[in-house]
């Protein structure tokens, strides 16, 4: 199918895709579509970034669309679809898609996370919402506090389910199943399915589901250009610099860049050195808030924030237009994630470049990425700039630099506010100079010295009999 009008989809939706630019279906929304519309269960492969979100968003809206009304009863808006995502990044992002695809119908969206107030989110479950995104662990909470009521949904989707299992999911997942209705409709997305997942999936769906892979298992996008770097540990984060500084348009440094890392401290860490080198940095790792997490994220959209430090919480649910580079600081423990890193750019037919900086220590890793994505990499050997280099650019950057006006008035106020280092931090007692008291005749002591005590004699106790008797 060519158009989204083939489909038979409402006209509410299909004017809600015109406005958002989609024009032609991708692959998996060609495939996936029609078998969500016929109402079978459906287990979706494709590379990420390639449409999953509306391959199962768009025909969930149009098979609940009939029960749609405006009514502004609660009970009139139960939720009849559920999606459970792994992150809370990516729920908001499934949620804020399928809140424009919906936006010309009565249908209420809303989406649940931890990370923030739990009470905001009770009273939009009590308003009513037909349609819930999710990530378990809140979920349970609001099911706990009677906020909501599962009884009635109709389709769940589960989103990157094979995250969802390898974070540790599925005692939650097992107890949200138990609470829907037994003749639900049930569909599995993500961009990897290994043996387990196929295996824990027969659990979820009904026998015989629909398998649909448009593109090999664990294939990367070719619009995408994947580069290895070897470097030393020691030189690593100078190679990072070096990269953010000189790889971008006509040699000039980078303003978009994804920078994935293993661990939280290192995200913290690398964020601090990078911003002290002058580069426009920030983080975004899992002992953040999500309101932190949230700004960062929206900094580095708009461009506020040059360089994004994170962990793997942001491999998966970023959606950002146009990113243009992806770079591994550390290569991933799981060579699945390294799908899902890079899959970050490239995404809808864009192109986009990754780089990942492999050590000596890394080469299994690097291995294993290779048997899993069918290919195999070329590592160019990779050393930082010279010192001399990197101060004679600086030097030559700072004799290009003119004062401003404003410069000069800044230097004003500094040169009126300079006080000298003798006057600073006077203190009456460390500070006062030294003077000597003048002697006096000492007074005799009537205090017997040492050694006169030490002559006096005393009576001896006994060891056991108490003192010596006088004869």
């Amino acid at each position: 199918m060519s158009s989204f009008e083939q489909f038979g989809l409402d006209a509410r939706i299909l004017s809600a895709i015109h406005r958002m630019g989609y024009s032609e279906p991708t692959p998996i929304q060609k495939e996936a579509i029609p078998e969500v519309l016929r109402g079978g269960d459906v287990m979706g492969a494709a590379q990420t970034g390639t449409g999953k979100t509306a391959g199962f968003g768009l025909p969930l809206i149009q098979r609940i669309l009939p029960k749609a009304n405006t009514s502004m009863s609660p009970a009139r808006h139960p939720v009849r679809a559920l999606i459970l995502a792994p992150t809370r990044e990516l729920a908001d992002q499934v949620a804020e898609n399928l809140a424009q695809y919906a936006a010309d119908t009565p249908l209420r969206t809303g989406v649940v996370f931890g990370g923030v107030d739990i009470r905001p989110q009770s009273d939009m479950l009590r308003r009513g919402v037909e349609i819930l995104t999710a990530t378990p662990g809140r979920l349970l909470d609001h099911i706990e506090q009677r906020a909501t009521n599962l009884s009635q949904v109709e389709v769940v989707v589960l989103d990157e389910a094979d995250r969802m299992l390898d974070m540790g999911f599925l005692p939650d997942i097992s107890r949200i199943l138990k609470l829907l209705p037994s003749n639900r409709q049930s569909l599995l997305f993500s961009a990897t399915f290994s043996p387990e997942i196929k295996k824990l999936a027969k659990s979820f769906l009904k026998p015989n589901p629909k398998l649909i892979e448009v593109a090999r298992e664990n294939a990367t996008a070719e619009t995408v250009t994947q580069e290895v770097f070897q470097v030393s540990d020691r030189d690593k984060t100078d190679v990072l610099i070096d990269m953010l500084k000189t790889r971008g348009p006509d040699g000039g440094p980078l303003t978009q860049v994804l920078v994935f890392v293993n661990a939280k401290i290192t995200c913290r860490r690398l964020a601090r050195t990078l911003s002290r080198v002058g580069i426009n940095a920030d983080a975004i790792h899992g002992d953040k808030t999500q309101e932190e997490r949230q700004a960062a994220l929206e900094g580095f959209r708009s461009g506020a924030i040059h360089v994004l430090v994170a962990t793997d919480v942001a491999a998966r649910g970023l959606d950002i237009k146009e990113l243009p580079c992806v770079i591994n600081y550390d290569v991933p423990y799981s060579a699945e994630d390294y799908v899902h890193r890079i899959g970050r750019t490239g995404r809808a037919g864009a192109k986009g470049v990754t780089t990942m900086l492999a050590t000596d220590s890394d080469g299994r890793l690097v291995e294993a990425i290779e048997k899993l994505t069918g290919q195999v990499f070329q590592p160019i050997p990779m050393k930082p700039m010279p010192r001399s280099q990197r101060y004679a650019n600086r030097r030559h950057a700072y004799a290009e630099r003119v004062d401003t006006p404003e410069d000069e008035r800044l230097a004003q106020e500094r040169a009126r506010a300079y006080v000298p280092p003798s006057q600073r931090h006077l203190d009456p007692l460390f500070d006062m100079p030294y003077v000597e008291r003048p002697q006096t005749a000492e007074k005799p002591s009537d205090a017997p010295s040492f050694f006169e005590r030490r002559e006096r004699k005393r009576p001896v106790a006994a060891l056991l009999g108490g003192f010596v008797r006088k004869k």
